[in-house]
């Protein structure tokens, strides 16, 4: 639930973008001016500030950056007044939102204010698995450590975890460790007192504070300072905190999520993450593997992210022709989800037939290694290649070859021989990487090592795994 401030009167055009966030689940908080604004945000924190331009954006600002307290503004109004826009933006409002409001563009802040994203969405069965464990944990009240590299859907379990639990009532506060200063981040997770430090000039409320009675995301924690990993685990094991400048502990009600793309463990060991907090945080741990491991997803998530992506453009709702849906399945998804979502909101805007073909794919390359090539919309001169991709495809039924083409080419071939190039054509298309080779063709990796060693064995190259030597595994 996003926490929304409106800084302003209701009465006119900002009551729409009220009622609007409102109708899309947003806790809203309305202010008649920035200081009482300011106070608000104090006590209690918000996601984001709406703030009408006629008000002094300048000063809220600048007692934001003050007071420490990290928390986008949005400058809004009629676009009749240039300059007062322009002067907003310049004061340090990061956008600015014309009156009256679209609905669209609501919606879009709202979602960036808490990097919202949908509920998991899945048909891969490692992932299906992981979700019947957070489920059973959800109910509980054990801090989870949610694991996976970046842009694998870390915060989007966490929200999910918050929603099947009991504290789904309470506020889910979400806090990115790795972008705020040690100073600023001490004082976002723990508040501080009137005159803590300069610019200190009233109290105000942590993000633990903030989160009582629901759920703590502490995203990135791996970046976290060693002293401030110290504070941290004293909060979790006494359930307290001590605002900067404190004299006194507060209690807290707050479970606790954590999320990182590094090794805590591996960190532990080598004392650059605290062992005793590791533990504390790791009573249950969910690790979401990346997006290159689970095949199955992939046209799930790219039919849901252009569905969602053709409505908020107004654009006609398309599917994937064949040859898409390879060149999505034979990529690699160094980005995982996000590079995902980032690709097929590009490919809905420059779709322009009645799917979106491959050319409207464009793909990220592996540093230090050529990008996989969108399979040509003809048949191609290998047959095994071919038959690769559509297997790669899934569900997608190609038309049928024209008469002599490609079956005729395997006529006169042994079995043994089909198999080996399928294999290895494969392996190609697939940068070397073994697991996706083996989810292709439907064979064990065990399987899929033991006839590689036999074709090694009879002189024949074998493509690298990614990142290793051609005598590699």
């Amino acid at each position: 639930m996003t926490r929304l401030l409106i800084i302003g009167s209701l009465e006119r055009e900002l009551g729409q973008a009220a009622r609007i966030a409102l109708s899309r689940g947003a806790k809203l908080d309305v202010a008649e001016g920035v200081t009482s604004g300011i106070e608000r945000l104090r006590a209690q924190g918000a996601d984001l500030v709406l703030c009408e331009f006629t008000h002094d954006i300048a000063w809220l600002v600048q007692r934001l950056e003050g007071e420490r307290i990290a928390c986008p503004v949005i400058a809004c109004g009629r676009t009749n007044d240039i300059q007062a826009a322009t002067r907003a933006i310049r004061a340090g409002a990061k956008e600015f939102l014309p009156l009256p409001p679209e609905p669209d563009l609501i919606v879009a802040m709202l979602e960036a204010a808490t990097a919202a994203h949908d509920a998991p969405i899945t048909q891969d069965a490692r992932m299906a698995a992981l979700l019947e464990r957070a489920a059973q944990v959800a109910r509980a009240e054990a801090s989870v450590l949610i694991t996976g590299e970046s842009g694998t859907g870390k915060e989007v379990m966490a929200r999910h975890i918050h929603e099947t639990s009991k504290r789904a009532r309470g506020p889910f506060v979400a806090l990115n460790c790795a972008a705020l200063p040690e100073s600023l981040l001490e004082s976002e997770l723990f508040g501080h007192e009137k005159g803590a430090f300069s610019g200190a000039v009233a109290s105000r409320k942590g993000k633990f504070e903030q989160a009582e009675g629901g759920t703590l995301l502490l995203d990135e924690i791996g970046e976290m300072d060693p002293r401030l990993q110290a504070k941290l685990l004293r909060a979790i094991q006494e359930r307290e905190i001590d605002r900067l400048g404190g004299t006194a502990p507060i209690k807290v009600d707050v479970r606790i999520l954590a999320a990182t793309n590094r090794d805590l463990a591996a960190e532990a060991r080598n004392n650059r993450f605290r062992e005793d907090l590791y533990f504390r945080l790791n009573v249950v741990n969910l690790h979401i593997p990346p997006l290159r491991e689970r095949l199955a997803d992939i046209m799930p998530l790219a039919e849901h992210f252009a569905r969602r992506f053709a409505e908020a453009n107004g654009l006609p709702r398309r599917g994937f022709s064949p040859q898409a849906r390879a060149a999505l399945l034979t990529h690699l998804w160094p980005g995982n989800v996000r590079e995902l979502e980032n690709a097929i909101h590009r490919a809905v805007l420059l779709a322009s037939g009645a799917e979106i073909g491959p050319e409207a794919i464009e793909l990220m390359e592996m540093p230090g290694a050529a990008p996989v090539p969108a399979p040509p919309p003809a048949p191609v001169a290998s047959a095994y290649g071919a038959h690769a991709v559509a297997y790669a495809a899934q569900a997608v039924a190609p038309a049928a070859p024209p008469a002599g083409a490609p079956i005729t080419a395997l006529v006169g071939r042994k079995m043994e021989e089909v198999e080996r190039d399928l294999i290895l054509e494969t392996l190609t298309h697939c940068l070397g990487n073994r697991t996706r080779a083996a989810e292709i063709l439907g064979i064990s990796i065990r399987t899929l090592r033991n006839k590689l060693q036999e074709y090694r064995s009879a002189g024949l190259d074998i493509p690298p795994a990614p990142g290793q030597a051609a005598i590699g595994f």
